[in-house]
């Protein structure tokens, strides 16, 4: 037998610098626009450009392999090419959330490493903070001003070869949402994000090309940057929205400019976009992809956006640490006839990814039967920067687990019933708020609705759910209702009406802010 037992050659740990991607296309569509906002336009041949030119400055600053620069901006198109440029020099992208305070910035680039800091001149006072604090000293770029003439400035150098990397070399310092504390950092690295994003074209977008347009509404830092970046390997046009904030006019106007086909968002903004009278007054029928992520779509709003939308819904499930890449619930899968569906699954495990449900223990379980869902496969991140704690608790006999509850059908189709975290104990029965959260909404005053667990005297613990109405329901009517339609220990304790639920950056209901506003309000006490 031959002799298997060799060393590799380093030659074959090498793997594409991320930057190439847009190299490739540049080379190929030099001439097609790559990005749009307003009546601002970059081809993909300027856009390459001037990455290029500002790569060429940042090893002037001493900015290379393996540094790691935290950025700090909303939207632009000067965010899109630091991306890119701190990625052919070989360094690491540390994209925060423009929402986030100035401090919390300070802290990720503590947290993250960072020698190196690149923001926006609409956001001084976060460029004061990090200047304050000195982790950046002598290597800090501000966008705007003179960033043009930076870029004209060293544009004569000419293109600028990637730098090499290798498997594992960390190329996106991911914070996670930071839903139960100071956000997490999970290292992504070239070769698994070169899988990720062929895995999203693959998955998510099946024949996507240069015919296509995309549109971006929500912050480039996280999800959407990703689906940027998909769309740039392809050479789709990318169409900036004006704002930093959704205006569904404003968004349904560009669909009909720019005949958009795709588009990445979340289901809050879906309901957002839908139930906007805008819906009705420009042409959308050029969307094919209307990619949603970052949450389940409750059943109803899912119904409502098939018939305003039509045959478009695309659903995957994932995190950050996993790079969207889990499930997938394609276009034709989505019905509004519930025997034509799988009412409440997210989908089916991603082109080479697998799926498992695991017992605390870390075995498997069988089909039906509710456990940890865990994950393997090239998506996968590295693990988390400098925690061993989160990384000991995330990963269990090979597979990495996403905090979430669920099943698996037996024809490998996945259902969520919860966040672990958000699982509270009642009369020593578990119970996941989404299950009762799904009933609540098929009332038809309420339009949103969040459960969370809390103490109780008597149960140990019980569910308080907090709604945002359509119409103003008849309250002393509501608990005969949900008592029709749910079991006594699922049912909530008490009902709140509110105007608004409070959500994150990333558009998602932020439960643990539910909780300190009920306590704020006097309304629960002592929440764990």
């Amino acid at each position: 037998m031959p002799d298997l037992d060799f060393k590799f050659p380093r030659q074959s740990n090498t793997t594409m610098n991320l930057g190439h991607f847009l190299t490739q296309t540049a080379a190929r569509l030099p001439n097609h626009p790559a990005l749009i906002r307003d009546e601002n336009q970059l081809s993909y041949g300027e856009l390459n450009s001037a990455v290029d030119a500002l790569a060429q400055y940042l090893t002037t600053m001493g900015v290379g392999y393996k540094d790691r620069v935290l950025i700090h901006s909303n939207n632009c198109f000067e965010m899109v090419i630091a991306i890119y440029a701190i990625w052919k020099v070989g360094a690491v992208i540390v994209p925060t959330n423009f929402r986030v305070s100035p401090s919390d910035v300070v802290k990720m680039g503590h947290a993250s490493g960072s020698t190196a800091f690149i923001g926006n001149a609409d956001f001084a006072d976060y460029v004061s903070a990090v200047r304050d604090d000195g982790f950046a000293d002598g290597r800090t770029l501000i966008i705007g001003g003179d960033f043009d003439d930076l870029i004209d400035a060293n544009g004569h150098k000419g293109p600028f070869l990637e730098a090499e990397v290798i498997r594992n070399d960390p190329a996106w310092f991911f914070f996670t949402s930071g839903t139960t504390g100071f956000p997490k950092c999970a290292v992504l690295t070239h070769d698994q994000l070169g899988f990720v994003l062929t895995n999203h074209v693959a998955d998510l977008m099946p024949g996507l090309s240069s015919r296509d347009a995309s549109l971006v509404v929500a912050p480039l830092s996280h999800g959407a940057g990703l689906h940027l970046f998909i769309n740039v390997t392809k050479g789709a046009t990318n169409v900036l929205m004006p704002g930093d904030g959704l205006d569904p006019e404003d968004a349904f106007a560009l669909i009909e400019k720019h005949r958009i086909t795709n588009a990445f968002t979340v289901p809050t903004i879906i309901k957002r976009l839908v139930e906007s009278d805008a819906a009705q007054r420009f042409d959308h029928s050029s969307l094919r992809h209307v990619i949603y992520a970052g949450a389940p779509m409750y059943r109803a709003d899912q119904k409502r956006a098939l018939e305003v939308l039509g045959k478009s819904l695309v659903q995957y499930f994932g995190l950050g640490e996993v790079t969207g890449c889990i499930t997938v619930l394609p276009t034709e899968e989505h019905d509004l006839d519930d025997e034509k569906m799988r009412v409440g699954t997210v989908g089916y495990a991603r082109t080479g990814i697998e799926i498992a449900i695991l017992s605390n223990e870390g075995e498997r379980l069988l089909p039906g039967e509710q456990g940890n869902i865990g994950v393997r496969g090239g998506a996968v991140m590295a693990g988390y920067l400098n925690n061993p704690e989160a990384n000991a608790e995330s990963f269990l006999n090979g597979w990495f687990i996403t905090g979430d509850i669920g099943y698996l059908d037996e024809a490998g189709y996945l259902y969520l019933t919860g966040r672990r975290s958000d699982m509270y104990i009642s009369g020593g029965s578990n119970v996941y708020p989404r299950e009762i959260e799904e009933v609540l909404l098929t009332h038809p005053a309420i339009k949103e609705v969040a459960i969370v667990g809390v103490p109780d005297e008597k149960w140990g613990e019980a569910g308080i759910a907090v709604c945002v109405c359509e119409s103003n329901p008849e309250e002393a009517d509501l608990p005969a209702w949900i008592a029709d339609r749910v079991v006594a220990y699922k049912r909530p304790r008490d009902i709140f009406f509110w105007d608004e639920l409070p959500k994150s950056g990333y558009g998602k209901v932020e439960k643990k802010t539910i909780k300190a506003m009920l306590r704020d309000k006097g309304l629960i006490e002592d929440i764990a």
